[in-house]
């Protein structure tokens, strides 16, 4: 019930007026059955633009973060990343990310549609990064096409760090379902899993045109945070 009022009455009005979104590709989503959307995430902003113009009901996996945050604004927003039916990610790996993937993999087994980013994280200076193979894993596991989704606009109007977007237009972009039944069985395999990735970046390098980046967005962010420490603590040894 709340995810319902929330797309037809309350955001999905919202931000059809703030960002006037153009789709492409719509037919591309299956009107029934298990599928997966895999897209480039740019904005805080994806986590509700796409979801609140697509017809069926979509469930995205979050990180974990959007779900722990301290006092109430944590608790409001935790409260809301669950009543709209999202999953939080864990992404330090290991037995937390494989309950994500199992709690993804029954949102598939129920015939719906489940949402991910394969770069894990939004990326910071609107490049495309590497992705992740969980996507790989889960379409090969549960037997699911998997539609390639760009996004754009979106980092111009709400990079991160921006609490409040700009209003602008934004374009969504669903590609023709990607079949990978050639693999199934085959989730084990790592190069497998890497060549699958791959292929469903290529798909969203295609359609966003995005500059694309064969590192992980989250080690990039990683070392350019060390750097800064560093210069930071340079210049406060100068200083002193």
């Amino acid at each position: 019930m709340f995810y319902r009022v929330l797309k037809y009455v309350i955001l999905g009005p919202l931000l059809r007026l703030l960002f006037r979104p153009r789709i492409e590709g719509m037919e591309n989503i299956p009107e029934s059955g298990a599928a997966i959307v895999a897209g480039n995430h740019l904005s805080f902003s994806d986590h509700f633009v796409m979801p609140a113009m697509l017809p069926r009901r979509i469930t995205f996996l979050a990180k974990a973060e959007y779900f722990t945050g301290p006092g109430l604004k944590g608790r409001l927003t935790a409260a809301f990343f669950r009543g709209v039916g999202q999953i939080p990610v864990d992404r330090s790996g290991g037995k937390a990310s494989q309950s994500a993937i199992d709690a993804a993999l029954g949102v598939l087994g129920r015939g719906e549609l489940l949402g991910i980013y394969p770069e894990g994280t939004r990326s910071h200076d609107g490049r495309l990064y590497r992705g992740r193979t969980g996507v790989a894993v889960m379409a090969l596991r549960a037997h699911a096409p998997v539609v390639p989704c760009a996004m754009l606009g979106t980092f111009e109007l709400q990079p991160p760090g921006r609490k409040i977007p700009r209003m602008g237009r934004v374009t969504i972009r669903f590609g023709a379902p990607l079949d990978f039944s050639r693999f199934y069985g085959m989730e084990g395999q790592r190069e497998v899993v890497r060549a699958v990735t791959d292929e469903i970046m290529y798909q969203v390098l295609a359609m966003s045109g995005q500059e694309y980046v064969d590192r992980y967005a989250g080690d990039v962010k990683a070392e350019q945070a060390a750097q800064q420490k560093g210069v930071a603590a340079r210049l406060r040894r100068k200083s002193s």
